[in-house]
């Protein structure tokens, strides 16, 4: 077995169709996009949060493969989507020949990031967590379909700037986000306050806290691990 990189991974043919697919079929039944857009940036956060803390560059590595390949069960259904990926992942990346430790840890990951089902089970899967739920952004909401009735587009909608900050001699990961116009700081915690629980969760699985930032007011002074 090889250590398959992410750059191999980004240009798989085969990986490249399913994310497509299922951000298409998300796409029919009315969600947020979920294309190359949403798992290059989970991707990208979820390295920064390792990279940030010190953790090992195959760590890193493995972690940014995971945010690449972790929706790829939505081409099944939304439901579960998560442990369908992870599925479906099992087979096809030990099909490109990479090493079998490194599977499981990705499949464990994508098979955990689910807030309805998931709690972070390794640095890989908490880094993972906390990239996919800060992904709130205009560019989520698909142009051709969306609608101000929806509270999920006018949340996204109103989210104009974003940055996710790790400072390993604190502990701590701050996402930092600023809306204006279509939707409320209330509205956002409406919908996503499940999500940045779980993101605090994970944060304190890798000994740290995790804060949110809207408009620049921190809405969660003590993060998970100091409750």
């Amino acid at each position: 077995m090889a250590k398959i990189t992410f750059e191999e991974i980004k240009k798989n043919e085969k990986i490249m169709y399913l994310v497509n697919k299922a951000n298409e079929n998300l796409g029919i039944i009315g969600y947020t996009e979920h294309g190359i857009r949403h798992v290059q940036y989970i991707a990208k956060i979820a390295g920064r949060v390792l990279n940030g803390l010190g953790y090992p560059d195959d760590r890193v590595e493995l972690a940014k493969i995971a945010g690449w390949v972790h929706d790829v069960g939505n081409l099944f259904n939304r439901k579960y989507h998560s442990i369908s990926g992870a599925a479906i992942l099992f087979q096809e990346l030990q099909g490109l020949g990479m090493d079998f430790e490194d599977v499981c840890d990705i499949c464990a990951a994508v098979g955990s990031h689910d807030e309805e089902i998931g709690r972070p089970v390794s640095d890989i899967s908490a880094a993972l967590i906390i990239a996919d739920k800060v992904d709130a952004y205009k560019a989520r909401v698909r142009q051709d379909s969306y609608s101000l009735e929806d509270i999920h587009d006018r949340v996204n909608l109103s989210i104009y700037e974003t940055h996710v900050r790790v400072d390993k001699d604190k502990k701590e990961i701050m996402w930092e986000m600023h809306m204006k116009e279509y939707a409320t700081p209330m509205e956002f915690m409406e919908i996503y306050f499940s999500r940045m629980r779980m993101c605090e969760d994970s944060a304190a699985f890798l000994g740290c806290t995790f804060k949110l930032s809207i408009n620049g007011l921190v809405m969660n002074q003590l993060g998970a691990s100091q409750a």
